[in-house]
């Protein structure tokens, strides 16, 4: 196996592991994970949707395994979690160790997405320019 392969499985279970513990967390109402979201401005029903969509990307990433699409798609779709997760941490000060995981997360999409041969972003595609109307006045 080569070793972006290796990176790229190993970032993917270290993700997966990542929301499918936040996830499962949120959906079963552990009384600290409760309790944090609730700080935040989260009510329970909140906290159970987020966590659900956090289980159906986990969901995701499992099913990409066989279908490779859907893994780049729930990576995708669980950044913002990522991001947003971190960027609440951070405006509420809390140490690293409140905030390591959704740090790690961040990381963790882009190198899964960098290490992923199938999944590419072209920046440098030209323009498509569209043609000005003609006018219809003589």
């Amino acid at each position: 196996m080569r070793y972006r392969s290796v990176v790229h499985w190993v970032a993917v279970a270290w993700f997966g592991a990542i929301f499918a513990y936040a996830g499962l967390a949120k959906v079963l109402g552990d009384a600290g994970m409760r309790e944090g979201m609730l700080a935040i401005g989260f009510g329970a029903g909140w906290t159970v949707a987020i966590g659900w969509i956090e289980v159906l990307g986990v969901a995701g990433l499992l099913a990409g395994v066989f279908k490779p699409p859907l893994k780049n798609l729930a990576v995708l779709c669980l950044l913002p979690f990522s991001i947003g997760a971190f960027t609440v941490h951070m405006s509420y000060h809390q140490g690293f160790a409140d905030y390591r995981e959704s740090l790690c997360a961040c990381v963790l999409a882009l190198v899964i997405l960098a290490t992923d041969a199938r999944f590419k972003i072209d920046l440098g595609a030209p323009m498509v320019r569209v043609p000005a109307p003609r006018s219809t006045a003589r």
